[in-house]
């Protein structure tokens, strides 16, 4: 689907081509054909084109022709597109200007103009005011200039109207966004609860928005959501496989429940081969990866696990080449130290694997259970010797839940019925109850991404061996339940290691428990009326139902009827002006670490740019000694994106940013700059700025 007028990118991607080719890119609308693009390639090429979609006055079926053509070879491919006008906004002041929904008006501005013969004339017109209410989302504007016939004489000259270039448009998109700190609450249930949504005392008007949406399988909200699962930056070899290894156990689930349809499939084997291509990019000459490839000095331990076995995981839907599974494994295999445990190579930017142990141990377990993915092959020498590591860590009393977590998944791949039993019994002694909820926690930390990821490897140490006694499927559902309250609107989590972990235990939960028959009528009302039904059975389970909610605040009942689960969730949505005891000013920040830990892990630095400015070229200049990725124009190119590697407790960084007004805009809003930790994100610090020449 194109709308008219737009400037679109096509990009193609040819892979090993067997002799020179040629290829043709069209657009055909009607009897007209458009050229997009035409290359000549000899080996593996990737090329985006971009174009105007031509102006439609109604909605029209077009068709894109690709045709690759060879001296032996040839394919012609063509794929039909809807191209729909695009929706014009028109202002005009009247005496009442009260105008019902979908209600347009043009407003008329006549100019004189007597350009020379033979060139061409640019006429130009600056509105004193300029007022558009609009809600916040994508706005399209449209200004057109029409030449009219008129009786009225130009000058001496008598006013004459051509046959082509009569009418001259002009349309620009706009992003209208709330001024603020977007917040987001999401309730998750798989029960039926009472639920008030509740706004905080300040926060900027018009940014509220609310929804319920109903699910009748655990993985559908992820399923929906596969290319958006956080709202973060992507950018990095770690972050890129967010998009990969998900798209890998809700196959594997859809395939064993026999829910894969043929349009799913599809759709994340092209993320899959995607993000296979793009994550080679990060890979180093010695079969290794790391956050920023070639760029970084060595591969990456953790990295480099974690692709090997998603990797593997992935070749039951596309191609692998399986010598980059083994240079991993065999790179993983030479970090063994005498006494097994592996060594930590390169910077570790996960901190969960850091604090009362040192970081061999967590990582040991991390590859051996990697390794264990790979072939269930216990026997192995690697993976014997890293067990030993870990039964002698074990033996020294470990008290990081993370550790345990991440070990006793371990264990239960390897068939360690003892260890097994052992490291689970002492992380239920340790599980925090709440309700029909239970989850792992450190008794030092608040609500983050490391208990979502700690809470998950307990979740796959229950389900991925024998049942236990005391810990059957009933146990396991309480720590679903807690999973599923974590949740974000998009069916991720906090960030992106417990986004995966998360996803990979759910789906083998999901499995474990799936059954196809049942339906259920979900029935959410309000005090203000509001009686919406879904009805969930075996044929629309995976259908995304989602209602808005225009009562905020409120207060919401969700009841649930029948006899199969159903997941229901309501989110809400709103910005908040940044606290006042942070302070900040324009033409510099700076970032100083003083939360619970020694170091931080990625730091990321938003800084959303003003309306109307746009960030100079090379003006972000940074201090020498900080180890700095920058990635400009994420999300629209309405803000740059700074990641910091790593800061010590109480550094203090500064750093200039120069901006540039591009756009006049007035009664400018202050834009936001956020600091976060990119793995423990509920270490933040948020402010906002503005321009002095506006105050």
């Amino acid at each position: 689907r194109l709308t008219a007028g737009n400037r679109e990118t096509l990009c193609a991607l040819i892979q090993t081509p067997t002799e020179p080719v040629t290829l043709t890119i069209t657009l055909d609308l009607d009897s007209s054909s458009t050229k997009i693009g035409e290359l000549s390639l000899k080996s593996e090429t990737y090329r985006c084109f971009q174009f105007m979609v031509p102006m439609v006055s109604s909605a029209t079926v077009a068709s894109i022709s690709v045709k690759i053509q060879g001296r032996v070879d040839s394919l012609n491919q063509d794929t039909k597109v809807l191209i729909e006008p695009p929706a014009f906004i028109h202002i005009v002041q009247t005496d009442k200007p009260i105008y019902k929904p979908g209600q347009t008006v043009c407003v008329c501005v006549p100019r004189r103009a007597r350009p020379s013969p033979g060139s061409e004339t640019t006429l130009s017109l600056k509105l004193r005011k300029l007022h558009l209410f609009v809600p916040t989302g994508d706005v399209s504007l449209k200004v057109s200039a029409e030449a009219e016939r008129s009786n009225k004489r130009c000058g001496n000259e008598k006013v004459t109207v051509p046959t082509e270039g009569r009418i001259d448009t002009v349309i620009t998109n706009l992003l209208v966004e709330a001024e603020g700190v977007p917040q987001m609450i999401s309730h998750n249930a798989l029960l039926c609860p009472k639920i008030s949504l509740e706004l905080p005392e300040k926060f900027v008007t018009g940014s509220e928005r609310a929804s319920v949406s109903v699910l009748g399988d655990l993985m559908g909200r992820a399923m929906k959501n596969l290319d958006k699962l956080l709202a973060m930056p992507y950018g990095c070899g770690e972050q890129n496989m967010l998009l990969f290894a998900p798209n890998i156990f809700i196959l594997d689930y859809l395939k064993s429940t026999g829910q894969l349809k043929d349009s799913t499939l599809k759709t994340a084997v092209g993320y899959l081969e995607s993000g296979y291509q793009r994550e080679l990019n990060y890979k180093h000459d010695d079969g290794s990866y790391s956050a920023f490839g070639m760029s970084d000095a060595s591969g990456n331990t953790w990295l480099t696990t974690f692709v090997m076995k998603s990797f593997n995981a992935a070749k039951a839907y596309i191609f692998v080449d399986q010598k980059y599974v083994q240079e991993a494994r065999t790179w993983l295999s030479g970090l063994q130290k005498p006494d097994g445990c592996i060594q930590s190579v390169g910077k570790l930017f996960h901190n969960g694997m850091k604090g009362g142990v040192s970081d061999d141990v967590s990582l040991t377990a991390y590859v051996a259970a990697a390794m264990l993915e790979l072939d269930g092959n216990a026997s192995n020498p690697v993976v014997q010797k890293c067990l030993k590591c870990l039964k002698t860590a074990a033996a020294n009393k470990i008290t990081n839940l993370y550790t345990v977590a991440l070990m006793s998944y371990t264990f239960t791949l390897a068939g360690d019925k003892d260890m097994r039993s052992k490291l689970i019994t002492q992380l239920d002694q340790k599980s925090t109850n709440e309700g029909k909820t239970k989850d792992f926690q450190e008794a030092t930390t608040y609500l983050d991404s490391v208990e979502v990821e700690m809470t998950s490897y307990v979740l796959l140490a229950l389900l991925s061996g024998p049942s236990l006694p005391r810990f059957g499927l009933d146990y396991a559902a309480g720590i679903v339940r807690w999973l599923a309250q974590q949740q974000n609107p998009f069916g991720g989590f906090s960030s992106t290691q417990d986004t995966v972990v998360a996803l990979q235990a759910l789906a083998k939960y999901a499995s474990a428990t799936y059954s196809p028959e049942g339906s259920t009528t979900v029935t959410v009302t309000s005090a203000g009326g509001l009686n919406k039904r879904f009805t969930v059975n075996k044929e629309n389970r995976l259908l995304y139902q989602e209602e808005k909610l225009s009562e905020i605040p409120g207060e919401y009942t969700i009841k649930a009827e029948g006899q199969s689960c159903v997941l229901a969730q309501i989110s809400l949505f709103y910005n908040i002006p940044p606290p006042s005891d942070f302070s900040g000013s324009a033409g510099f920040d700076s970032c100083r670490f003083q939360g619970r830990r020694e170091e931080t892990n990625m730091v990321v630095i938003n800084i959303k740019l003003l309306s109307g400015y746009i960030l100079q070229d090379d003006s972000l200049k940074m201090p020498r000694s900080l180890v700095v990725h920058e990635a400009s124009g994420y999300s629209g190119f309405t803000c740059t994106i700074v990641c910091i590697l790593q800061l010590k407790k109480g550094q203090k960084e500064t750093f200039d940013v120069t901006l540039e007004e591009d756009q006049q805009v007035e009664n400018l809003k202050p834009a936001v700059v956020k600091v976060y930790d990119y793995y423990q994100t509920s270490d933040q610090a948020v402010t906002d700025y503005n321009s002095p020449c506006k105050k």
